[in-house]
């Protein structure tokens, strides 16, 4: 279905009045560039976003009829330059988030050659990039879209094509920033790039770059499913993350989950995750969390679940669950220890919420659960997972539900009502009171979780009583 025509120059005004905006000094710099010979094009995501409606924070400022020297000189008189990227044909001035760049050939390989160009044409200069809606420029003087591949007719329509698809399947990134832009900006790639990315190769590509797109999925997507779906569509899923295409066909009782089998659930899930870390104003290291424990949560029902007369069944998949989620984000994520303990330990408990609203719990088993959440997780994020868990049974679409669940509003007020829904019951005796009982220095931490846990499971407030107690226990 095709989206109404845009206001190309109203468009191209936004992109320009924000990327002056983020630094006083930058009109001065594109008019020494422009004075000096060159011709300074921004290009790429501000671009894109412009048309997207998407505020950048980012920007790429691309310099032709200038060399990287005379660029260097140029920028040099604002202040001090970075010349890290300089071999790649990247300077950046001073703590500016811009890129100042000039149009370059890449060899291919993890370790390419670069062939800078300044007399590039702009076909040339562009076809080199992933996507044709990142393929777009506008000159800053005359104030003139580029867009030599039609990549703003691309995002009209809200197709993903490669400029060349020859290039692209060069770089094996490229098909996770597919996948990341699916689900970003709700674009489906044409024939020619859905084929490629079915056979291309991947396996000359870092984690560390493959977690930049996974990251963007997460925190940008208001349907991240859509780029798992995708992987799946093309049967990447298996070889990139075999946990999650193991729940594929797993099925699920239909009076719980109408939806379909585990796949379809957590993945409306992940979406539904979306929706109440955005309501929240969850930070990105908070919002990832939830997403990833949302999209792991049920990993433990392919190996749990079977069925009988009674019905399907998937005791322990919870606590099953929990070593595969941490398995998966390995494939995700690098060195993401607090993130991969957090979501371990929030699939191990995400039956927990209901089971002590259905029992009637008493306010001290919130405690207790509280305890073994901390200190990475709290109750609020486990309810929330929960709230994530209970929308993630559409059977009439793939989005998530929207209504809340009461059994899941009960266990968060419950967790009030036992003040620990943000933080667990503080121990009522510290490291001192230990020494002044006449315990040692090498038995104080023992100790003192033998004290707690008498502390949370007799609800006991007083400090003089749980000392008693612990005397009588011991």
């Amino acid at each position: 279905m095709h989206i109404a025509s845009f206001n190309t120059q109203a468009i191209i005004k936004q992109a320009i009045k924000q990327f002056y905006q983020t630094d006083s000094v930058l009109p001065l710099i594109i008019e020494a560039i422009t004075k000096a010979g060159g011709k300074a094009l921004l290009v790429g995501g501000a671009v894109r976003d412009a048309f997207l409606n998407v505020v950048s924070k980012d920007f790429d400022i691309e310099i032709y009829h200038m060399s990287i020297c005379k660029l260097e000189e140029v920028l040099g008189s604002f202040g001090q330059v970075n010349t890290v990227g300089k071999s790649f044909g990247v300077l950046k001035l001073r703590s500016i988030n811009v890129d100042w760049s000039l149009p370059r050939a890449d060899s291919v390989g993890r370790t390419p050659d670069v062939f800078i160009d300044p007399s590039m044409d702009y076909y040339t200069a562009f076809s080199r990039r992933d996507l044709t809606i990142n393929a777009i420029g506008i000159d800053l003087v005359t104030h003139k879209l580029i867009d030599p591949f039609n990549g703003q007719l691309d995002l009209q329509n809200k197709i993903l094509r490669a400029p060349n698809i020859n290039r692209f399947i060069e770089d094996p990134l490229r098909l996770f920033r597919v996948m990341q832009f699916i689900g970003r900006c709700n674009m489906e790639p044409d024939a020619v790039l859905h084929n490629a990315c079915k056979t291309m190769s991947i396996k000359q590509v870092s984690l560390e770059r493959i977690e930049q797109e996974y990251t963007k999925l997460l925190l940008f997507a208001a349907n991240p499913s859509k780029g798992f779906r995708w992987l799946h569509k093309i049967n990447r899923l298996k070889e990139l993350l075999p946990e999650l295409h193991a729940t594929v066909g797993v099925p699920q009782d239909p009076r719980w989950h109408p939806e379909g089998d585990v796949f379809t659930h957590s993945m409306q899930a992940l979406d539904a995750a979306v929706v109440i870390a955005n309501k929240k104003s969850f930070d990105n290291e908070k919002k990832i969390i939830l997403c990833c424990a949302a999209l792991c949560h049920d990993l433990g029902k392919v190996s749990t679940t079977f069925a009988d007369e009674e019905g399907i069944h998937s005791y322990g998949h919870a606590e099953a669950g929990a070593p595969l989620a941490t398995t998966m984000l390995s494939r995700m994520f690098t060195n993401q220890k607090k993130l991969k303990k957090a979501v371990a330990t929030l699939v191990y408990y995400h039956m927990m919420p209901g089971a002590l609203v259905r029992g009637n719990a008493r306010l001290s088993r919130y405690q207790v659960l509280a305890a073994k959440l901390a200190p990475t997780v709290s109750m609020f994020d486990l309810g929330l997972l929960a709230f994530a868990d209970r929308q993630g049974r559409n059977a009439d679409a793939q989005t998530p539900l929207q209504h809340h669940d009461p059994a899941i509003e009960a266990f968060l007020e419950n967790a009030k009502q036992a003040q620990v829904l943000h933080k667990p019951i503080a121990c009522l005796l510290n490291g001192t009171d230990l020494l002044e009982m006449g315990y040692t220095e090498k038995n104080v931490g023992d100790e003192l979780k033998k004290m707690y846990k008498i502390q949370i499971d007799d609800a006991i407030t007083n400090k003089e009583l749980l000392k008693k107690k612990f005397y009588k226990k011991k």
